[in-house]
């Protein structure tokens, strides 16, 4: 059975910037898929009024995108 879920893009003021409503089969899979927008920065990932996990923006990129 599908679950509605969001993910919600936090600003650098902690200010809600953005949002995304889905669905997903499980937690884990909603985790996986909320985890493409860590890009652009923190996420809240969220099913009604639980809230999941806040992930954060991804850390590093790939070696051969850092070099010069």
């Amino acid at each position: 059975m599908m679950q509605q879920y969001r993910a919600y893009l936090i600003g650098e003021n902690g200010i809600f910037r953005s949002a995304e409503a889905f669905e997903a089969p499980s937690d884990s899979s909603a985790l996986s898929f909320a985890r493409q927008f860590t890009r652009h920065g923190k996420v809240e990932v969220w099913q009604l009024g639980r809230k999941i996990a806040v992930l954060d923006p991804e850390e590093s990129l790939p070696r051969s995108l850092t070099r010069q």
